[in-house]
């Protein structure tokens, strides 16, 4: 799958399966980059948002790569050099619907537009499947993936809000 970002310079990707050893290594780094997010979003402990993470990988991926209906890729660039890579399902709370479980552009390669490129290469993706809508979920503080779902045209459906309050009964 290949396409072309716009409003920056002409970025190109093609979404590449992985083999059993990439998948290997993205799935150890996803789950460890999920649980930080989940950690500095919910403020829990990171080993409960290890856990939780192991948890819904498990639940999600229960054949691996060779899950039905999921595209677990490697993001590459128009050299042929890897950029990033996605995760892509069903949504399991919704038949039709398509959801980016996880994507994730190398540090020193973000702003270049490959984001834009790869999520116009899920729409083809998972239209040629058969799919008829694309969710995700973005943490509040990702404010650069936020601002690019709002421009890729995704909106919002519901927003989660918390307040930290001390308590004394959990005062030092």
């Amino acid at each position: 799958m290949t396409a072309t970002g716009k409003d920056r310079a002409p970025t190109s990707v093609t979404l590449r399966p992985m083999s059993t050893e990439q998948f290997e290594q993205w799935q150890g780094r996803s789950i460890c980059s999920y649980a930080d997010d989940l950690a500095k979003a919910t403020g829990w402990p990171l080993e409960v948002s290890l856990n939780k993470a192991r948890k819904q990988f498990a639940e999600l991926l229960p054949s691996g790569m060779d899950t039905d209906r999921t595209w677990v890729r490697l993001i590459v660039d128009e050299a042929g050099v890897e950029v990033g890579a996605l995760w892509v399902g069903p949504n399991p709370e919704r038949a039709g619907v398509a959801f980016v479980y996880d994507i994730e552009i190398m540090q020193e390669r973000r702003g270049l537009g490959f984001g834009r490129a790869a999520m116009i290469a899920v729409e083809s993706l998972v239209k040629e499947a058969g799919e008829t809508e694309i969710g995700l979920n973005v943490f509040g503080f990702n404010e650069p993936a936020r601002r690019l779902y709002d421009s890729l045209g995704y909106r919002v459906v519901a927003t989660v809000m918390t307040k930290t309050i001390q308590s004394p009964l959990h005062a030092e």
